[in-house]
């Protein structure tokens, strides 16, 4: 029977015919990045250069550096004081969850700045959660050193929350800082025609960028619990990939609107209804020259009857009643009945023309455009929208018979 020394042999001579397994690769390794030392701490800082020479799709990333500060202050109103765009800081993050609170961790922080004739891309990653003292203590000498913030839909998740991060460190954050969120100019420009305007969705449709392999945003927090489970770093490439482009998107995202808003580049005619609605806030002039060149383009559908109405509306408020007739006139050719330009036909030959018979033949045409469709979708005393609609033209139809009448 064998003894306990002749078992030790074996297994002695098994282990050294088996080959060994290799050491785990660190993290900084499979990442490619290096030990960032701060007197909060050890953290992990990946980084990424371009030349301004690259281009973004059809930006070239020196374009950022070129914004006049007027058209940044267009972007984001809260702007008061002008901006140098060379010392924008473009951020994103990718936490632990999108809930928010104390209990949501930003970590991975992913940051872009100009620095001399190249991007400079800084990516913060958290080894571990109780790294964070050390992310935000590299992270707030970046901001403190930026004019400006440029994010997506920054204003309403990333800032916050690392603002919040920040007071439980017991750092000041910089409030001050300007900030512009391009999710804001970007629903005003694509909201009526996109299907939505994520990020990912303008990156594919407006800069004609495809990210060959993605992983989707709400796997991130998955895949990094995995790795403070596991510690294998290897599927956290994809996540710094997805950060890194989120970045650059913003860059590009940027750099078109800017481009837009100057005059710069060919648009669609859907495009220069939405820097059309951009325009609108500061410069009217403007904006109705954008709706006319988005009409004059072949705009078309609910697209164009949309448009035609913002247009009237100006045209309406400068006093220019021939060209705002037109735009009404065009505007009840639709085949949905609206009612509101045949509400301001009547009123303008009522009131601005004078020709009482006209205003009431628009009106009782509406009446009739109304109950048609009501009779299709269901009587009118079962939609108030409409009862509501039919009663105000009844109105200003029996008002139009007693001038008529005198």
């Amino acid at each position: 029977m064998p003894t306990l020394d002749d078992l030790r042999r074996v297994i002695r001579r098994i282990e050294g015919a088996r080959p060994r397994r290799p050491a785990p690769e660190s993290v900084e390794s499979t990442l490619g990045g290096e030990v960032l030392e701060t007197e909060a701490g050890a953290v992990l800082a990946v980084h990424h250069e371009l030349p301004l020479t690259d281009a973004y799709g059809p930006v070239s990333l020196r374009e950022v550096t070129e914004i006049p500060p007027a058209t940044l202050r267009l972007l984001a109103p809260a702007i008061e004081e002008p901006v140098d765009p060379r010392g924008l800081l473009f951020l994103d993050t990718e936490t632990t969850g999108l809930a928010g609170g104390t209990g949501t961790y930003a970590f991975l922080v992913g940051l872009a700045r100009i620095d001399g004739e190249r991007l400079r891309l800084t990516q913060l990653f958290m080894r571990d959660l109780d790294e964070e003292p050390a992310l935000i203590a590299a992270l707030a000498p970046l901001l403190e050193g930026a004019t400006g913030l440029v994010s997506f839909n920054g204003s309403g998740f990333d800032l916050p929350l690392l603002e919040t991060r920040f007071i439980l460190q017991r750092r000041r954050w910089p409030a001050a800082l300007p900030h512009v969120d391009l999710m804001r100019p970007a629903r005003r420009v694509w909201g009526d025609w996109l299907e939505d305007c994520r990020l990912g969705t303008l990156e594919a449709r407006v800069l004609r960028v495809v990210r060959e392999r993605d992983v989707p945003g709400y796997a991130i927090p998955s895949l990094y619990f995995q790795f403070l489970r596991r510690r294998t770093a290897g599927p956290l490439r994809d996540v710094l990939a997805h950060n890194r482009h989120d970045i650059l998107a913003l860059v590009g995202l940027l750099g078109w609107l800017a481009r837009a808003v100057d005059g710069r580049g060919a648009l669609s005619a859907e495009e220069q209804a939405g820097v059309g609605r951009l325009w609108e806030r500061t410069d009217v002039e403007r904006a109705c020259v954008c709706y006319e060149a988005a009409l004059t383009a072949g705009l078309d559908g609910p697209f164009a009857h949309a448009v035609r109405l913002r247009l009237a509306r100006w045209e309406k408020r400068r006093a220019r009643w021939a060209v705002a007739r037109t735009l009404w006139e065009a505007a009840t050719t639709t085949a949905v009945f609206d009612p509101r330009p045949w509400e301001e036909l009547a009123k303008f030959h009522e009131h601005r023309a004078r020709d009482l018979p006209t205003a009431r033949a628009v009106v009782i045409r509406a009446l009739d455009l109304a109950a048609a469709t009501s009779d299709r979708h269901g009587r009118s005393s079962a939609n108030p929208v409409a009862a509501r609609v039919v009663e105000a033209f009844a109105h200003r139809l029996a008002r139009l018979e007693r001038r008529l009448a005198t």
